[in-house]
């Protein structure tokens, strides 16, 4: 199964021939970003974050990537030939995990396409979506987003899709399915890799909250983290990657930005991280920093905490 449990396909339900005989559910998630790197051990941190970003945490899609090839080889194998593994693996996953019905495909697809909000998947379906997106969130395919300092009544939510590997397809693969399946996936291999960053940047500011929230449960951070999330105001301005609060208080202790760059100067995003701060509630007087770059951070301080793929991907 992927990413669902024995209740999921069926067996528990009323009717089946187990129901009532199980007695432990156990939700089987996909690898963290610091877990898939055990599969991925002869390429570098930033590969295995490129790797990530598109395959997700699904050990079976991970076996697949060629450690030995390109990126470009590796995509021509796996997306651009007709019958690639990853066309029929998305449209498997659509299959059995967004089975008829409910216009679960339609959700998918309108989140993919940037309708974000409860209104704009409500208009761009033209259907109420909200019992399927309470089950694609169940699913984990879909994940339900708020400003960390929100409390959980608020309708400044967003709808994201949470799976790399189905953010991938639905976002970048699919629209070029036919013509791939038709022979022009040579020709479209490198309009494929152009797109490849633009899809990138949201999937490793998943992977820096990740790293932060790793941090958090060891104690680096300090004591009593109570959320790891991002922020913006209702206006869409000041988004603030990463948000640590801390305490029953929920006082910001650290604020953090990534980027999908090679290389990142803190103080130029440090300065505009504090001016963002600004229109936290309560903003502190003080709260400690932290810059993602893919592989390095130059110019921090040391109160800053620089990350980058090497910190997350070991």
């Amino acid at each position: 199964m992927r990413l669902s449990g024995a209740l999921h396909t069926g067996l528990g339900e009323h009717r089946a021939p187990l129901y009532g005989r199980l007695d432990l559910t156990l939700p089987v998630h996909p690898f963290t970003p610091w877990e898939a790197a055990r599969l991925l051990p002869d390429l570098t941190p930033a590969d295995r974050a490129r790797v990530y970003g598109i395959l997700g945490g699904i050990p079976m899609y991970l076996s697949w990537w060629d450690q030995t090839a390109s990126l470009t080889d590796n995509l021509r194998y796996l997306a651009c030939e007709p019958g690639a593994r990853l066309l029929t693996e998305g449209e498997l996953v659509l299959a059995t995990e967004a089975e008829a019905g409910e216009y679960p495909r339609a959700v998918l697809h309108a989140i993919a396409s940037g309708s974000t909000r409860h209104n704009e998947i409500k208009d761009a379906i033209r259907a109420d979506p909200t019992r399927v997106l309470d089950r694609l969130v169940a699913l984990r395919l879909v994940e339900r987003v708020q400003p960390v300092t929100e409390s959980a009544r608020t309708r400044r939510k967003i709808y994201r899709l949470a799976d790399n590997f189905l953010a991938f397809y639905l976002g970048v693969l699919a629209r070029y399915r036919t013509e791939i399946d038709a022979g022009l996936g040579s020709v479209i291999l490198p309009v494929l890799e152009d797109s490849l960053d633009d899809h990138q940047g949201p999937r490793w500011e998943g992977m820096f909250r990740d790293q932060v929230r790793r941090l958090a449960a060891a104690g680096a951070l300090g004591e009593q983290i109570v959320a790891v999330g991002p922020f913006w105001t209702a206006d869409g301005h000041n988004e603030i990657d990463v948000v640590a609060l801390a305490g029953r208080s929920r006082t910001p202790v650290l604020i953090g930005e990534a980027k999908w760059a090679r290389t990142v100067s803190a103080p130029r995003l440090i300065a505009d991280l504090h001016r963002k701060a600004l229109a936290l509630p309560d903003p502190p007087a003080e709260v400690r920093v932290a810059v993602c770059a893919r592989e390095h951070v130059v110019g921090a301080t040391d109160d800053v905490l620089a990350i980058t793929a090497d910190d997350i991907f070991t």
